[in-house]
């Protein structure tokens, strides 16, 4: 499904946005820094794109979201998102490193993250502002504990993921984890 997507530092104003128009909200973890490139993730299945706009004040995307791994039954009360802006590998094309993201980068994440409850892929298909982004990953763990701990099944799978981060992504333009909770 298309939505558009809004990267924000207003979590009060996304929230209330958020709600409005029906949509999820995620905003900046209370153990996490304010420091971040955004403090709130607004996804709206809507055409209202100056409602969503007025709380985008770091980037505007029209996205397709793409489930990889789907929750199972309720989410746990701690659940934490962690949240990674993505730009394309610049020897590829957009569509050839999104492809790696769906195709490849998707099934390794299952297996080299056991420990992820859900996991979304927001494959961005226009920057209508802000940052250039080509997509939006949403990494659900039960608990800041078990992103901490569990991130990563063992040195292995890190060294995995990391590689085939580097082959699809800019390592120096994307943007670095922020752990958000749904608002």
């Amino acid at each position: 499904m298309l939505e558009l997507v809004a990267l924000g530092t207003d979590t009060a104003t996304a929230t209330a946005v958020g709600a409005r128009l029906g949509g999820t909200v995620y905003v900046n973890h209370p153990a996490e820094s304010d420091s971040r490139p955004f403090s709130a993730v607004v996804r709206v299945p809507t055409d209202e794109i100056e409602a969503v706009a007025s709380v985008a004040d770091v980037g505007l995307y029209v996205a397709y979201a793409r489930p990889v791994k789907v929750l199972a039954g309720p989410a746990p009360a701690d659940r934490v998102i962690a949240a990674f802006g993505m730009v394309g590998h610049p020897d590829l094309t957009h569509r050839e490193s999104d492809d790696h993201w769906r195709d490849v980068h998707g099934p390794l994440a299952l297996r080299m993250h056991a420990a992820m409850c859900d996991y979304t892929q927001l494959s961005v298909v226009a920057v209508l502002s802000g940052l250039p982004l080509d997509g939006i990953a949403l990494c659900a763990f039960a608990s800041r504990e078990d992103l901490s701990t569990k991130f990563f099944n063992d040195d292995e799978a890190k060294a995995a993921i990391q590689a085939d981060v580097a082959s699809f992504a800019d390592l120096r333009r994307s943007i670095r984890r922020v752990v958000v909770t749904e608002a």
